[in-house]
């Protein structure tokens, strides 16, 4: 039974699979992205989506839904000005304005106790439309 306080943080927990799916996003390069989504009868982060490693970043945004919040890892490969291959983890905190209010509160006091759990991050966007993350955010971001 998940503990109900009066903060809607304090009960959300985060599925094993989570941590394990980025794990294997960071160390294996096993996806190019995962969302995450929280359910809300579990009280509960899961994974909702993986993408393989030949998926593009088109692929990723059209996983996303247009009218629901979502937490999202993408694993961005850029190539340096010195010609060096790199990789940047982003942590994508997707709210679009039309999505619930209740679900809007709900990912934003649960964001930081989850993103915790997934350690190696190095940027987050935060993104109430796809604007605010196209791929170009990412490249201005990683370089």
């Amino acid at each position: 039974m998940a503990f109900r306080g009066g903060n809607a943080s304090s009960g959300m927990g985060v599925a094993e699979d989570c941590r394990s799916t980025f794990l294997e996003l960071q160390r294996k390069k096993a996806f190019r992205y995962v969302v995450f989504k929280i359910d809300e009868k579990k009280k509960e982060v899961v994974v909702e989506k993986t993408g393989s490693p030949a998926e593009s970043y088109d692929d990723f945004t059209a996983s996303l839904p247009e009218n629901d919040c979502r937490y999202a890892i993408y694993d961005f490969d850029f190539v340096t000005s010195e010609n060096c291959q790199k990789s940047k983890i982003f942590f994508i905190a997707w709210s679009p304005s039309v999505s619930r209010i209740r679900a809007k509160m709900l990912y934003a006091t649960s964001k930081d106790r989850f993103r915790r759990e997934l350690d190696g991050i190095h940027y987050e966007i935060q993104a109430t439309d796809s604007t605010e993350m196209e791929l170009e955010v990412l490249q201005e971001r990683a370089h």
